[in-house]
């Protein structure tokens, strides 16, 4: 299988993950090169068996030849998640008549994100299924693809004297082409760019 490559702005964290600004209650993300927005190969997703927020099966294959962007959240997340979610939403919204463009929440919490959650969790944020599914699963398997797939960090961060224990996550978003392959990792705090990203893959017609 093709390694995943991944652009010299990602932070490298000492459990052999990389982030661009993980964590739930803070963190600042690079921009994009001071060209503007250009697609790469990052390396082909990998194969995933998860559930989605109507506790149908979600699998790579359900979104072979489809655009997707994907994020990484949780439920409970009481400050970036939202954030993220919000700004998925947006998109979400822009793109909605093109029946080719998909969106991917991955729960980096996905022993207490159960699909009830997720259903509840995306209609907050009007989130229209099957375009926008939220996904589930074993912590086993969602590390398998979150940390040793997408390369990004995921794990829990016990609690301090003045914070509650967390899940540090990255922040960075993914845009992935209609044969799998990763071809940006989008900041979504930059304006405009996650859509930049989107109309580049969209023109190039995979």
């Amino acid at each position: 299988m093709k390694q995943l490559l991944v652009p010299a702005v990602l932070l490298v964290v000492a459990s052999g993950s990389l982030a661009f600004g993980a964590g739930c209650s803070s963190g600042s993300s690079s921009s994009s090169s001071m060209s503007g927005p250009h697609l790469d190969h990052l390396g082909k997703v990998p194969d995933f068996a998860l559930r989605d927020q109507t506790d149908s099966p979600a699998t790579l294959a359900n979104l072979a030849g489809d655009i997707w962007m994907a994020d990484f959240m949780f439920t409970s997340c009481p400050d970036i998640c939202p954030t993220l979610s919000a700004r998925m939403a947006t998109v979400a919204a822009k793109y909605e008549k093109q029946e080719n463009v998909k969106f991917v929440s991955f729960s980096v919490d996905p022993g207490t994100d159960t699909p009830a959650k997720l259903a509840d969790y995306g209609a907050r944020f009007g989130a229209k299924y099957p375009t926008w599914r939220f996904l589930t699963g074993e912590t086993k398997e969602m590390r398998r693809v979150v940390v040793d797939g997408f390369k990004l960090l995921m794990e829990k961060a016990p609690a301090t004297d003045t914070q509650p224990e967390t899940i540090l996550h990255g922040s960075r978003f993914l845009l992935v082409d209609g044969t799998g392959e990763i071809r940006a990792y989008p900041d979504p705090k930059a304006p405009g760019e996650l859509e930049a990203y989107m109309d580049l893959l969209l023109a190039e017609g995979r």
